[in-house]
């Protein structure tokens, strides 16, 4: 049985769904919208994505004016088959106020805490205290840092050889740690390492 079949657009009056619009990439939530059976058919037609739109009182596909449409990539049902959620691959910005997304955010990749801990080292980095650490080290160069990652990478490999599984994740922290570091002192990201790793994969 396929999407349109199980979608149960008689739960609500008007027959429309909620449709949570997701990048496929990133997997920021981008905007919420809403399909009745028609605009869900467009959807999986055309591979574009297609609302019913309560204030024009009419399909409309997304983007149809200003060109930032919505590249369909997946759609789901969710266990009560009345709520979708819809993988896209955003053409532009995706909120008609011109961002990314319709809660004013970035559609950047996160990383979750490794994120927090990025934008922490480029805080310290900027507050050149001399109680920082990461200041100090950044404030010594490129060679010291590059010389602290080889020296947690061997601590990495000797750990990695015993059995204290506390001291291998301590020192694979410290790795990381550093690592971080060194992305920055060469003014990268883990965004830019992820990508090499994409293309890679394809």
């Amino acid at each position: 049985m396929n999407i349109l079949n199980q979608a149960d657009f008689k739960k609500n009056e008007n027959g429309l769904l909620p449709a949570i619009i997701q990048d496929s990439e990133t997997k920021n939530v981008l905007m919420l919208g809403y399909m009745n059976h028609d605009a869900l058919k467009k959807t999986l037609a055309t591979k574009v994505v297609t609302f019913f739109s309560r204030s024009k009182n009419r399909l409309w596909t997304k983007g149809e004016e200003s060109g930032n449409t919505l590249e369909l990539k997946d759609i789901q049902l969710d266990c009560d088959q009345d709520t979708f959620l819809v993988q896209v691959k955003p053409i532009g910005p995706t909120c008609h106020k011109g961002t990314d997304t319709c809660w004013g955010e970035k559609n950047e990749t996160n990383f979750g805490f490794l994120s927090k801990l990025e934008n922490t080292i480029e805080q310290r980095r900027n507050s050149a205290s001399k109680e920082s650490y990461v200041a100090d080290l950044f404030e010594k160069g490129i060679n010291k840092i590059a010389q602290k990652v080889g020296e947690e990478a061997v601590e990495v490999v000797i750990e990695a050889k015993d059995n204290q599984d506390d001291l291998f994740l301590n020192e694979s922290a410290d790795l990381l740690f550093h690592y971080l570091i060194l992305l920055q002192a060469k003014a990268f990201k883990l965004k830019d390492v992820e990508r090499i790793l994409k293309l890679r994969e394809k």
